[in-house]
């Protein structure tokens, strides 16, 4: 059961923000300063999802660095992040479906695996941040999704229930998140997955942010 008016809370990278040319940038100066040469952008944006510490184990594994500097590039990745926003742009049709969904009553929240005060960043160069009632970041707890303790602790900073609250995903981690975390999940089909939508549990798909208000309501009333 599905209340009127949920709570609709969006993973950020690769679902509301196109990020990974920012990211990609980021990692690839960092492994200039370590001496290795660049990725390609599509080997990085195969890294984004599961945070900071995830994407520089893999940028370590792929590059032969040292796994000893593993704590070090994690600072160094972090200090860098704050200001990674400039190639970054939300997807086509998010502002206008944010906007809706505002309107139409439901409360609007973040969780994502990237750090909190970068998340906030982006969001407020990209003028996003007005719409969202709490930003959850991977650094605020232990824990980072798929573990549903972020998620679910979206959901308490909101002051509802998951009978109250829809999910909205672009990846294999969100998909897990939403399904551990007992919630409706709608994956957007054109961020940063890697397996097919099929093979994914969730309950609608969309390509088009200008759909999300209406299949929102969709859910809302078959619940």
């Amino acid at each position: 059961m599905v209340s009127a008016r949920p709570a609709i809370v969006f993973d950020l990278d690769g679902t509301l923000i196109h990020s990974a040319p920012d990211i990609h940038a980021a990692a690839n100066a960092i492994l200039a300063e370590h001496g290795k040469g660049p990725l390609d952008l599509a080997t990085v944006t195969g890294f984004i999802g599961k945070g900071v510490p995830w994407l520089v184990k893999c940028l370590v594994r792929e590059t032969g660095l040292d796994p000893a500097l593993e704590p070090a590039l994690v600072e160094e990745f972090e200090r860098r992040y704050d200001s990674a926003v400039h190639l970054t742009r939300p997807y086509e049709g998010v502002p206008e479906a944010l906007a809706a969904l505002r309107a139409a009553g439901h409360s609007l929240a973040v969780c994502t695996n990237k750090p909190v005060s970068p998340a906030r960043s982006v969001l407020a160069h990209l003028d996003l941040a007005g719409f969202f009632d709490h930003v959850q970041g991977g650094d605020m707890l232990s824990v980072r999704k798929p573990d549903p303790a972020p998620l679910l602790a979206t959901l308490e900073a909101l002051g509802v229930s998951r009978r109250a609250a829809i999910y909205v995903g672009d990846s294999e981690t969100d998909a897990e998140t939403a399904r551990r975390a007992g919630l409706p999940f709608l994956i957007y089909s054109e961020g940063y997955r890697k397996t097919p939508i099929s093979a994914l549990p969730h309950d609608i798909a969309f390509s088009d942010w200008h759909e999300l208000p209406a299949l929102v309501a969709r859910l809302v009333a078959a619940a």
